[in-house]
């Protein structure tokens, strides 16, 4: 056995990620002995700023949890906490959410693929060096999220932090010229979101097939958005108040950030849960046949398959999901028509409610509990970058040792990057890189 080496390589933090953390890797003949994917980013607490508040403080201060998917936070808290009121926001309001909800897909996706992925797998360091390149690639993406953002400043107020959501609806409905207009520029984007998915299918992806489980929602008339089960590619069905049955999160020493762990045999039934994935992937994996036949036939194309094992196939989902989102949006905004009750009333009550939808990173659980003046008692959110954290150093083990160990640190810091990056992880958002450690027996 060769003499032993530790490495220790000083690199600035992980960059085109949001938040902190470092990869420490012990390889040990060849094969990673020991990985951890170490966040050390403090938590910041919401769900303890939440408790003593009334419920129509909530959605405000969840929507501060993440900049880039704050509808995400705002949709499973009114769902949850509709539940507990015994609110039912009526058709209008149904439409106008998962329109609110193609907004957030359209940004954060567009974002994710032109900004942090592309230039990973093109072989450029940042979005703007790719853009000298590859100009008009860039300009479509920045497109696609202007759009998007547009969508929920239409509906929210403004794009970052939505004002114009409450319990029981939106404050205000959008006027027939602003949903018009929306509309046109919608349609103009349509065939810039099918050349999109068209150009990454282009792209040579890592090929990276691995084994694991899928967790999206599943809706039996619709790809998920704001409802819907929860699915398991093994086979599970859940109702979403079952959550916590087969699903638990965990503290792990090496990180402030919490690790979630699915027990396929129910969590009273099993000691050792499994890593699970949540996210585009795992969404077109689930949901596949809930797609529109013009996605699918356009995705057809591309020789690009789902379900797939490929980890790297995300950035392809996320463009198939810009597609989707897209045409779903000229589907409501065809059919709009101004609302004289954009929200119902609702009168406070103890209770506790459950809420699911899919972030553009996964499924988003809100539970809470209020007491009988509807304030919050207690509150509970697991985001999908906590339920991803297990998956993405199960991921890393697989790919690293793929890469080949006897690569340079360099090279195995830059590989561990990109697959960080293809989850587009927001640790900060996990509240519960790239540092890299190597020691090498």
């Amino acid at each position: 056995m060769s003499e032993r080496r530790e490495v220790t390589i000083k690199v600035p933090l992980l960059t085109r990620v949001e938040g902190e953390g470092a990869l420490e890797l012990r390889i040990r003949e060849g094969a990673i002995a020991a990985l951890q994917l170490r966040i050390f980013e403090p938590p910041r607490l919401f769900e303890k700023f939440l408790e003593g508040r009334g419920h129509e403080e909530v959605l405000d201060i969840v929507a501060r949890i993440c900049g880039i998917c704050p509808v995400a936070y705002q949709m499973s808290a009114s769902h949850a906490i509709e539940s507990i009121l015994g609110v039912q926001p009526g058709p209008w309001v149904r439409e106008m959410r998962r329109l609110f909800y193609c907004g957030e897909w359209l940004e954060s996706h567009a974002l994710h693929i032109h900004l942090l992925a592309a230039p990973d797998f093109i072989g450029f360091k940042s979005a703007i060096e790719m853009a000298a390149h590859h100009p008009a690639e860039v300009k479509r993406g920045l497109r696609l999220q202007a759009l998007g953002n547009k969508i929920l400043r239409t509906l929210g107020g403004r794009s970052v932090h939505p004002v114009g959501v409450r319990i029981g609806g939106f404050t205000h409905a959008p006027s027939r010229e602003s949903m018009a207009e929306l509309l046109q520029e919608c349609r103009e984007a349509l065939p810039e979101a099918a050349a999109l998915v068209r150009w990454l299918a282009t792209l040579e992806l890592p090929d990276d097939e691995q084994r694991f489980v899928s967790v999206a929602l599943h809706h039996p008339d619709e790809y998920p958005l704001n409802e819907g089960r929860l699915r398991a590619s093994d086979g599970l069905d859940i109702g979403i108040e079952q959550f916590h049955d087969y699903f638990r999160e965990s503290h792990v020493a090496h990180s402030t950030a919490l690790h979630a762990h699915y027990f396929p045999g129910g969590w009273a039934e099993e000691k050792v849960g499994v890593p699970y994935l949540v996210g585009p992937l795992a969404r077109l994996n689930l949901n596949f046949a809930q797609l529109p036949q013009a996605v699918r036939d356009n995705l057809a194309t591309t020789g690009v398959r789902f379900p797939s094992r490929n980890m790297f196939h995300s950035v392809i989902a996320r463009a198939v999901e810009i597609h989707f989102a897209l045409l779903e949006a000229i589907r409501i905004l065809e059919n709009y028509a101004p609302s004289d009750t954009p929200a119902v009333g609702v009168t406070p009550r103890a209770g506790v409610g459950y809420g699911c939808t899919e972030a553009p990173r996964g499924i988003l659980w809100h539970r809470y509990e209020l007491d009988g003046a509807g304030k919050v008692v207690v509150a509970t959110i697991i985001p999908p970058t906590s339920q991803n954290q297990a998956r993405i150093e199960a991921d890393l083990k697989s790919s690293l040792e793929q890469l080949g160990l006897e690569r340079s640190d360099d090279e195995i810091r830059l590989h561990g990057e990109k697959v960080i990056r293809n989850y587009d992880p927001c640790i900060s958002c996990a509240t519960h890189f790239l540092r890299l450690k190597v020691e090498r027996d």
